[in-house]
C-alpha cells in the first residue's frame, strides 16, 4: 500500500493547509480581525462588485451556506452592507463598505509578504511551471 507521504494531492492539501494556517497567523498577529475566508469574500466583492451570492460562493470554493455563514459576519463587523435585490426579492445586492475598502488596502502588504514567505526558494520560473501544471490537473478534472 502507498504511503500518504508520497502522494501528490495529498502534498498539495498539506501545503494549502500549511499557507493557510500560516496567513490565518499572520493576520492575527498584525491585529485583522479577519479570517481568511472571509478576506477572500471581501476581495473577491472588491474586484468584481456585481457578482451573486452564488457567484462569490463558487469564485472562493465555498457551498452557498457557508458563504452566507461569512457574509452574515461581514455584515455584523460593517464590512459588506446587504439590500434586497430589486427584481428578485430570494437575492442580494452586496457592497462593500468604506472601512472594508481601507482594510482590504490595509491588510494587501501583509498579503503580499505572506506570499513572498510561502514561496521564498522558488523562483519566478517555477512558480510559472507549478501555475501551469496546476491548471492542467484542474484540467483534466473537468473535462
Amino acid at each position: 500500500m502507498e504511503n500518504l507521504k508520497d502522494i501528490l494531492f495529498y502534498s498539495l492539501e498539506k501545503s494549502i493547509k500549511a499557507y493557510r494556517q500560516f496567513a490565518q497567523q499572520e493576520l492575527v498577529k498584525h491585529d485583522f480581525n479577519i479570517t481568511i475566508d472571509q478576506w477572500l469574500v471581501l476581495k473577491t466583492l472588491h474586484d468584481n462588485p456585481q457578482q451573486t451570492q452564488q457567484q462569490v460562493a463558487i469564485a472562493v470554493f465555498k457551498d452557498y451556506a457557508s458563504v452566507t455563514r461569512i457574509i452574515d459576519l461581514l455584515v455584523k463587523k460593517k464590512y459588506l452592507i446587504r439590500t434586497i435585490h430589486a427584481d428578485d426579492r430570494r437575492r442580494f445586492n452586496l457592497a462593500l463598505t468604506e472601512d472594508a475598502v481601507k482594510l482590504l488596502a490595509k491588510m494587501q502588504p501583509v498579503i503580499n509578504k505572506n506570499r513572498t514567505t510561502a514561496l521564498r526558494d522558488i523562483s519566478e520560473q517555477q512558480a510559472t511551471e507549478l501555475k501551469q501544471l496546476l491548471n492542467t490537473i484542474i484540467k483534466n478534472c473537468q473535462a
